[in-house]
């Protein structure tokens, strides 16, 4: 199984190198993959200096200044979406679970609504979207942590609960702010937000959640072993010397981090953080120290060509990606069940 796994992180890590130089050079106005690879390359340091220009500055800004950022970002929310899918699946024993079960997504999508339709964060800036969206993932997290927490430790199935009641808290108020909005087209933009999407995208936005991706990350990898043994229930993991509070702890801060930083620049895209953790699983067997990174492969590569075909689709018009992950995504999850189901019979 180790060498089976080492040889699944090889072959994504190099179709993911090579979904990025393809899904960049792919849009409207196409760069031909061999034009972006040598425009990608000749910004390295060693590499650059090695590499004609052939290309010209169109072509160029294209790559650079448009999609690649595009990209990148896709790939950082999808990978964050699925390793932070991982990490609450373990923590509430839940194959079930989804990175915003903690109602994450209706928080941020609250205070975004709130600052798009009536300009509440404008004087943020350019950063009024995202920042006013991590702040409403960040409102919820406390409050579920708050509300989740008995005898000073948490307790999974109040978390649960929780996390269900103030996500429909924040749905509500999202529906009022909706239904006061002075304006259709701001209606249709904060629709359009809440459904998932990466059109704007610039590299400004990449900075925090690919930050938030590597920290929480190498956190999860550390603890490997303790989200194995939390699997095994948290009477077993204390007596195997797992500070299973502590862990849970990182573990809601962690996954907060990860989904309010995602939600913050790409609004909510559903189903990848369900999803990946079970293929994942198919793949290399449930040991986090695999999974975990194989995960983050998979999803980002899984949310670059989601994001690609929700561009071309109904070009020029794009679709937003987290209708496309749903609608791809569910009928796949069910036949997945179905073949799970028969294995076991």
């Amino acid at each position: 199984m180790k060498k089976k796994a080492v040889f699944v992180n090889i072959l994504l890590i190099c179709f993911a190198i090579l979904s990025i130089i393809l899904a960049v050079g792919i849009g409207p106005v196409s760069v031909s993959p061999v034009v972006t690879a040598k425009v990608l390359f000749s910004k390295l340091p060693i590499l650059g200096n090695l590499i004609a220009q052939t290309w010209d500055a169109v072509s160029e800004n294209i790559i650079m200044n448009l999609r690649l950022p595009r990209v990148l970002l896709g790939f950082v929310v999808g990978a964050s979406l699925s390793v932070c899918g991982v990490a609450m699946q373990a923590m509430t024993r839940n194959n079930l679970a989804d990175p915003f079960v903690l109602g994450v997504s209706s928080g941020a999508a609250s205070f975004a609504t709130l600052g798009m339709l009536f300009g509440a964060f404008s004087f943020l800036g350019i950063y009024s979207l995202s920042v006013s969206a991590f702040l409403g993932a960040a409102v919820t997290t406390v409050l579920v942590y708050v509300l989740s927490r008995v005898r000073g430790r948490i307790n999974v199935t109040q978390l649960l609960l929780s996390g269900v009641a103030v996500s429909m808290i924040m749905d509500g108020i999202t529906s009022i702010i909706k239904l006061s909005a002075p304006n259709a087209l701001g209606l249709h933009s904060a629709e359009f937000w809440m459904s998932g999407s990466l059109a704007g995208a610039k590299w400004a936005y990449l900075g925090l959640p690919a930050l938030v991706l590597v920290l929480c990350m190498a956190f999860l990898m550390l603890n490997h072993r303790g989200l194995n043994i939390l699997l095994l229930g948290d009477e077993s993991a204390v007596s195997l010397g797992v500070n299973v509070a502590g862990l849970q702890k990182g573990l809601v801060l962690v996954a907060s981090l990860m989904a309010g930083a995602t939600v913050a620049v790409s609004g909510t895209i559903g189903f990848v953080g369900l999803m990946v953790p079970h293929f994942t699983r198919l793949l290399v067997g449930s040991d986090h120290r695999r999974v975990l990174p194989v995960s983050a492969l998979l999803g980002g590569v899984l949310v670059v060509w989601v994001d690609v075909a929700a561009r071309l689709l109904i070009a020029p018009e794009e679709l937003p990606v987290g209708v496309l992950t749903a609608l791809i995504g569910g009928p796949v999850f069910i036949v997945l069940l179905r073949k799970s189901n028969r294995e076991k019979r």
